[in-house]
């Protein structure tokens, strides 16, 4: 479960205000894979990090219960002076798990071969993102954030990163971003459309997504005075 209580996020920017989320009351049920929909710029990565826990809130709060991951993919934690490898272990130490296991298991999905044992400042984007997503996916949350993974990978990973992210699915919940909506459609049991700094949730995939649609046709909306 992650519940909205009053929540509000506004960026203030050149004397200008930017609301992603205006006094929100919402809550995303236990084991529900929920598609986030918003136009480019509405919020949609931000409203992640602070279910993530790393960005605060303006005012109210977001309470969850169980587990819940970084933003899937996300490499930014990473610290550049460590193997993939020893990532691998700091952060398998920090969620409790058994971090020989966790290394294993990302050894062979990311596919980086002797670079898993050299310096993470040496990897190439792509390879960052392999990593990320291996260690994401190695760990069993109770809810994974997914922002767009993914988009990141040729062919080849792209479907094996869809096949697990499914497996995973099958005992977990989520919050998907994604510009896919044939992904949306194939992933989520409910959508919540970002607009204006509202937050609507629908039951019926289809509804959801023909609002967003109907949004993203209409001139942007003012931020805020």
């Amino acid at each position: 479960m992650i519940r909205f209580e009053n929540l509000t996020k506004v960026f203030v920017m050149d004397g200008r205000r930017k609301v992603v989320a205006q006094d929100v009351n919402l809550t995303f049920p236990t084991g529900a894979a929920v598609g986030l929909l918003g136009r480019n710029g509405a919020g949609k990565s931000t409203l992640l990090s602070m279910i993530a826990g790393t960005q605060p809130p303006t005012s109210g709060r977001i309470r969850s219960t169980g587990s819940i991951s970084w933003p899937v993919g996300f490499a930014g934690s990473f610290h550049p002076e460590l193997s993939g490898a020893q990532n691998c272990r700091f952060i398998g130490r920090i969620y409790g798990v058994d971090t020989d296991e966790l290394i294993d298991f990302v050894a062979e999905f990311a596919e980086l071969g002797g670079h898993f044992h050299l310096p993470l400042k040496t990897y190439s984007s792509g390879m960052k993102s392999r990593l990320a997503f291996g260690v994401s996916m190695g760990i069993a949350f109770d809810t994974y954030l997914v922002d767009e993974v993914t988009a990141v990978g040729d062919a080849s990973f792209k479907a094996r990163s869809d096949a697990l992210f499914k497996a995973r699915m099958r005992n977990a919940g989520a919050v998907v971003v994604s510009h896919s909506m044939s992904q949306i459609r194939q992933l989520c049991d409910a959508v919540v459309v970002l607009e204006g700094g509202r937050l609507d949730y629908y039951t019926d995939v289809e509804e959801g997504i023909a609002r967003h649609e109907e949004n993203m046709t209409r001139v942007v909306p003012p931020s805020g005075g």
